[in-house]
């Protein structure tokens, strides 16, 4: 038996939005998680709070050397210009990965919210009437709107849900975006599921 285990930035401070967030995204990933199932591997998604967390707690994890998938996913926060993801989060965040492959380090372009946005029917299904979809960014690209939430914020203030929160709406979002739309329309979503259902196929 091995394992996927992945170090994922978000979910606040407390246990239960951590928890919340992390079924969300659990959800969101279902395809390679079942795929993992069938194996008889463990997954494992670790909601660590800030990216700081994040990355140490994925560290931690590669350092010990137990066989498995390690993984962390982060938030790229900028554009990302740098050659590689690693070399992204190197320069910006100061962080030394060389202990870990460049297909380990993974990022959400630019937040969490870029994937949420990417899929427009789940968010009108979701926030229903009211919702302002000329806030949204419209463009094909994107991974290049750098306010995606705010502006989301701004989309679903009138809302019955009420203004877009990550602790309040990210979760129940997750459970409803469609991985497929959102991997065609982000980039950096799509290496993801190619990587772990490459590795989960490959061992």
């Amino acid at each position: 038996m091995t394992a996927v285990t992945i170090f994922m930035e978000g979910g606040g401070l407390g246990l239960a939005t951590k928890n919340r967030l992390r079924r969300g995204m659990d959800a969101f990933l279902r395809d390679p998680r079942q795929a993992a199932g069938a194996r008889s591997w463990r997954w494992q998604l670790v909601c660590c709070g800030d990216r700081g967390r994040a990355f140490k707690a994925f560290e931690r994890e590669v350092k010990r050397g137990e066989p498995g998938l390690v993984v962390l996913l982060v938030d790229s926060e900028d554009p990302v210009t740098a050659d590689t993801f690693r070399e992204h989060l190197e320069r910006r965040d100061g962080w030394t990965i060389d202990f870990a492959p460049g297909d380990r380090v993974h990022l959400m372009v630019q937040t969490m919210e870029t994937w949420i946005v990417a899929d427009r029917t789940a968010l009108k299904d979701y926030y229903g009437e009211g919702l302002d979809e000329s806030e949204l960014p419209g463009s094909d690209d994107l991974e290049a709107a750098s306010t995606v939430g705010k502006a989301l914020e701004r989309a679903t203030r009138s809302t019955g849900k009420g203004e877009y929160r990550k602790i309040g709406h990210a979760s129940d979002l997750l459970r409803r975006i469609d991985p497929e739309t959102v991997r065609r329309r982000c980039p950096a979503c799509r290496r993801l599921f190619e990587t772990l259902t490459a590795e989960i196929g490959r061992r």
